[in-house]
């Protein structure tokens, strides 16, 4: 059986460009890949975050991801820093990746605008090291990635292939796997942008939790556009085709089959609100019933982060004895 890696980081709210983009994925591969799913805690700390809130949102992630349907029997389910071999690889990679690399990647040029490169962490320009060393240490063949982190998992792959001919054969170099739909699930009321779990649009993003109410009335203040006309084209009439995409991804359709159902946009609304409920309701139902179980989410991480270790104490012993580390 080939393995799945991936991990979200625990800042910020869960919502339905996650749901959709990421961990329906996640919930479809452990019924047929032996799964690794990590709350990337690490990776948090590249920006300032107070201390008491990121171990609270750690844990709320963790409990999300039981809640939208993820079994920690079948996949293994852990904490980032509660294995010590990520951020062991990770030096091993760092020294493997070069400055050139690490300047290219979009997301470093993206921190660097308006406050200049001098400015920005030093996680933040290594960050897709320590992704890569996430990745690598479970020897995952499969990565569901969001687009905006393909080039992170290219970076992956070039230093696995890298590593594996300088030392030999020890990485599984991996391959991403994007959905096809609703891969970029764009702000309701900004829709030249992704809905985010760091940007501020309480209109705009529809948080996995959020009750049937308040999807109801975010869906209905999305923008559209003036022309009242039914056709699926992203670039003329973002708004539109993201509320087509939606509906398209939450009952099994195309987008372009969904706008020749409809003539009028309150129509459309009203149903994509209908299904976005349905589509969420066993997420909230699983919530509240973990709300009731003390105890059974850090039972679970305990578990996951010994289970993570077993094999990523493995994968790092072999490559720190490739470079020439004393055992």
């Amino acid at each position: 059986m080939q393995r799945v890696f991936s991990g979200v980081q625990p800042s910020g709210d869960f919502h339905l460009g996650n749901y959709i983009g990421a961990f329906r994925q996640w919930v479809a591969d452990q019924e047929s890949h032996e799964a690794f799913y990590c709350v990337v805690d690490l990776h948090a700390l590249t920006e300032e975050i107070d201390p008491a809130y990121l171990r609270q949102k750690t844990f709320e992630a963790a409990r999300n991801l039981l809640a939208v349907g993820l079994d920690p029997e079948v996949s293994t389910i852990f904490v980032q820093s509660q294995v010590p071999e990520h951020p062991r690889l990770t030096w091993l990679l760092e020294c493997t990746a070069t400055m050139g690399e690490l300047r290219r990647m979009t997301q470093f040029k993206a921190k660097g605008e308006g406050r200049g490169q001098e400015g920005v962490r030093v996680g933040v320009f290594a960050y897709p090291v320590l992704m890569a060393a996430d990745i690598l240490l479970y020897q995952a063949n499969r990565v569901p990635v969001g687009d905006d982190q393909r080039q992170h998992l290219e970076l992956a792959r070039e230093l696995a292939q890298r590593f594996n001919n300088r030392y030999g054969e020890l990485f599984v170099v991996p391959e991403a796997a994007v959905p096809a739909v609703g891969a970029r699930v764009m702000d309701l009321q900004h829709p030249g942008r992704k809905m985010s779990k760091s940007v501020e649009s309480p209109l705009g993003t529809i948080a996995m939790l959020d009750d049937p109410g308040e999807i109801e009335r975010k869906v209905k203040k999305a923008v559209t556009d003036t022309d009242g006309e039914m056709r699926y084209t992203p670039e003329e009439k973002p708004g539109l085709a993201n509320l087509l995409a939606l509906l398209a991804v939450a009952t099994g359709r195309k987008p372009d089959e969904v706008a020749n159902h409809y003539t009028r946009y309150g129509d459309l609304k009203r149903d994509l609100a209908e299904a976005l409920v349905e589509m969420l309701r066993p997420v909230r139902e699983r919530a509240a019933a973990l709300g009731a179980e003390p105890g059974r989410v850090e039972e679970v991480l305990r578990a996951g982060a010994e289970r993570a270790h077993s094999i990523a104490s493995v994968t790092y012993a072999r490559a720190a004895e490739a470079v020439g580390l004393l055992g």
